[in-house]
């Protein structure tokens, strides 16, 4: 029978579960690096958390490893391109803590809304302060939720129970499944911020999502918004926050998590009015166990019937169709990358046309790698390259794919994604040139090439004269060096496009800046 290590302490519930299904499992938590070294060729599965560090120099002296085990969302600690490598699938359990963080949500929203703590250590103090403590209900207000995934989803419900009306901003939501989840979808952020009365946020932590909460965002809304965070630190603007609470913006708040941690010192501390917590949302005796029983589920599926769940790398690619697929799986990467960025509105289909050479590959893992891609800046944690295409479903996007055996002229092979959303459809081809390197090679049907490599600035306009220059000219005057500029467009006065490679990341006040140009359609940042 297969054989596995438990090499962090975790929940008994994950021995229990490895023996019952027939397993060899070995419990033996703290080995130095040296131990691991020395055993770990004899086993077939690792179950850890995030003690065990499995670094390039462990997997790669594991020549029976076939599956590493993370029991919680992050794999930080797992070198995941040497596990792909060696043919070691990494998964994660990523749906274990989920009710447990919606859960933390509303408590942290309550005890906001009616300032609990503060009135606890009042009345402990001696005080009766009723006056002090007047608080406001949930009941019939607009709830603002940004991102409605796994978690998102369920704080969707746990508020709708409260008799909520439930505002969203999701992009990668169409209006059927919002209409579905009983909920209003919001077009834009610029059309959200004013109609909420509270706010949550369940997305990670991407340079789309971080300071999404900042004091452009404060200035919209209502005087008097609670707000809470049980996602990510740095999701929230803390500087803007504060400032926010100060003038009386924000009535109060409820904080899980924190730009620095742990958060020992803060300067939102100084507020009463604020609930703090040292990123419990995962915190609870049943999360600990859901994700110790979840991980052994999955490993052992894996090691007996060969079922893969949650795995964070290539899925069901052999040894011998890898060299082949990486600089396409690189360039799909690249592509989904770039649309989930540009993307501002619910999806309602991806059509993915393969032409040339790249046809007669596996195509499943180089699609899978564009949904995940695509999807991932705006949903928490939890998409993976296993799991994209059902949560693509689930959020009823249709996914196609088809083929050509030919392709332009210029081009052995041809990747090109054709996006369709509640209000536009936005295409993308890309190809792989010289020594495996991707590139942009059109947009909306527009020749170009462009790198696509650290921040990137999308601009779309009429063809008109001086506007490269004004362009030019805002980038310098805002410190920002260009590394290249990548032009195209239909024909002379039609439509243009431009990818412009910078040296530095780009302030939302510069791209507002650019926006706002004569003829200018369209400018967004993108950052691979």
């Amino acid at each position: 029978m297969p054989k596995v290590l438990i090499s962090d302490k975790m929940s008994p519930k994950a021995e229990e579960v490895f023996r019952q299904r027939g397993l060899d499992v070995d419990v033996r938590p703290g080995l130095t690096v040296e131990e691991l070294k020395a055993i770990l060729p004899d086993y077939d599965g690792i179950a850890i958390r995030s003690a065990t560090k499995l670094t390039e120099e462990l997997i790669s002296v594991a020549s029976n490893l076939k599956v590493i085990g993370r029991a919680g969302i992050g794999v930080d600690n797992v070198d995941i391109p040497t596990a792909s490598k060696q043919g070691v699938i990494v998964m994660n359990a990523p749906f274990g803590n989920t009710a447990t963080t919606a859960e933390h949500t509303v408590a942290l929203m309550l005890a906001a809304a009616r300032h609990i703590p503060s009135a606890t250590a009042s009345t402990r103090a001696g005080k009766w302060e009723k006056s002090r403590f007047m608080g406001r209900e949930l009941f019939n207000k607009t709830l603002g939720i940004i991102g409605t995934g796994n978690i998102g989803g369920l704080v969707v419900e746990r508020f709708q129970g409260l008799k909520m009306h439930v505002l969203a901003y999701d992009p990668f939501i169409s209006k059927d499944k919002a209409k579905e989840m009983g909920i209003e979808l919001a077009d834009s952020l610029d059309e959200f911020w004013p109609k909420i009365d509270f706010l949550t946020v369940h997305t990670p932590l991407t340079p789309k999502t971080k300071h999404i909460v900042n004091a452009d965002a404060f200035s919209k809304m209502k005087d008097g918004v609670i707000v809470v965070n049980c996602a990510r630190g740095g999701i929230f603007d803390e500087a803007a926050l504060y400032d926010a609470l100060k003038s009386g913006k924000v009535y109060s708040a409820g904080l899980d998590v924190y730009e620095e941690e742990p958060a020992k010192e803060n300067r939102l501390f100084e507020f009463d009015n604020v609930v703090f917590t040292p990123h419990l949302g995962a915190s609870t005796t049943e999360a600990q166990v859901n994700v110790a029983v979840q991980i052994a589920e999955q490993i052992s599926d894996f090691l007996l019937n060969g079922t893969v769940q949650n795995a964070l790398n290539i899925p069901a690619v052999s040894e011998n169709e890898l060299p082949a697929l990486r600089p396409f799986l690189n360039l799909a990467d690249k592509l989904g990358t770039t649309l989930g960025q540009l993307t501002e509105a619910g999806v309602k289909r991806v059509e993915v046309l393969y032409e040339g050479d790249v046809a007669d590959l596996n195509l499943k893992p180089i699609t899978n790698t564009i949904l995940n891609s695509m999807l991932t800046p705006m949903l928490e944690i939890g998409v993976n390259l296993v799991n994209a295409p059902l949560i693509a479903e689930e959020r009823g996007i249709e996914v196609v794919e088809s083929t050509k055996s030919r392709t332009r002229k210029g081009f052995t092979s041809l990747i090109t994604v054709t996006i369709t959303t509640e209000k536009r459809e936005r295409c993308i081809s890309g190809a792989v040139v010289n020594q495996d390197l991707p590139r942009i090679v059109a947009m909306n049907e527009i020749p170009i090439e462009a790198n696509p490599e650290g921040s990137l600035i999308f601009i779309a306009n009429q063809d008109t004269p001086g506007l490269i220059g004004k362009v030019g000219t805002i980038l310098g005057e805002s410190g920002i060096n260009v590394a290249n500029f990548h032009l195209g467009r239909t024909e002379m006065g039609g439509r243009a496009i431009a990818f412009v490679n910078v040296d530095q990341d780009v302030p939302d006040s510069v791209m507002k800046q650019l926006s706002t140009l004569e003829n200018v359609l369209e400018a967004k940042l993108v950052r691979y």
